[in-house]
């Protein structure tokens, strides 16, 4: 800076008074401006640690939160392979639904085939194939044999085979050490999804390759065990015409119908769940 400008901040009269004069002068002026700096330093401290109005006094000092699981049709919303996660599901009611039967696992050639929702088949996946239980139903199959468990989500219908009651994924068979038997005794036991009870039943008592033959069975039956409708299933070995009987609003009414069709009819029935 200018020194002619320093001396213009003080009375022209200090500046011609005695060297004592001078000096306590000086004194005097840096005492306060000492004093000032005190009294500007206790200023912005009180204003650096009072907190505006409803805000918050501190800010998590920790990492950020981690990002959310990734929503249908985003980056990462992909389910990995293995059993529906434990995060998904409602708590078990027991005695709600518990079934002992025997299982099978089916693998290729339907691998990669469209199941009965819609979905494509994934045989590492944790599913499986179930007559008369909603879809997207989480279950425990137990092996009745060597007590060991998994848990499947119902994707698909079947099987189609008698004295069987569910159709496993290769995956879940692995998981209770039944893929070299083929087969084993399990208990099924319900842990989450849509109510089992709920909803429609029907007998199916015929599949035939040749749709004339399901035209031909469902006019013969039609008669006596209205409704008769035919359902198409498109399997690695071509087409099948499934022929059903019956609207029925619970499993144990089309249980009854499809005992009183074997006993009168002799044949081979189902009871399944219609999803339509």
């Amino acid at each position: 800076m200018k020194p002619a400008a320093q001396t213009e901040k003080f009375p022209r009269q200090f500046m011609h008074g005695t060297r004592g004069e001078r000096t306590g002068f000086a004194r005097l002026t840096l005492t306060i401006f000492v004093a000032l700096l005190s009294v500007a330093g206790c200023a912005k401290h009180n204003v650096a640690t009072r907190q505006p109005a409803n805000t918050p006094a501190s800010q998590p000092s920790g990492p950020p939160p981690a990002s959310a699981p990734g929503q249908p049709g985003q980056p990462g919303a992909s389910r990995p392979s293995g059993p529906p996660p434990a995060i998904e599901r409602q708590p078990a009611v027991p005695g709600e639904y518990v079934e002992d039967g025997v299982a099978s696992w089916y693998g290729v050639p339907f691998n990669g085939r469209r199941t009965s929702n819609g979905e494509i088949y994934d045989m590492h996946e944790f599913t499986a194939a179930h007559r008369t239980l909603p879809f997207n139903c989480v279950v425990r199959v137990t092996n009745l044999s060597n007590g060991k468990h998994t848990e499947v989500r119902i994707n698909d219908r079947g099987p189609f085979v008698a004295n069987r009651v569910i159709d496993l994924s290769l995956s879940a068979a692995q998981a209770i050490e039944m893929v070299g038997a083929g087969t084993a005794n399990v208990r099924l036991e319900i842990l989450s999804g849509p109510n089992p009870n709920v909803g429609f039943f029907a007998v199916q008592i015929g599949a035939f390759k040749v749709q004339e033959n399901a035209e031909r069975l469902k006019a013969q039956m039609q008669e006596t065990y209205p409704p008769v409708t035919i359902a198409t299933y498109d399997s690695p070995n071509g087409t099948f015409y499934r022929v059903r009987l019956g609207r029925l609003p619970s499993e144990a009414a089309a249980q009854s119908l499809a005992d009183k069709l074997h006993a009168a009819e002799q044949m081979t029935t189902f009871v399944v769940r219609l999803d339509d």
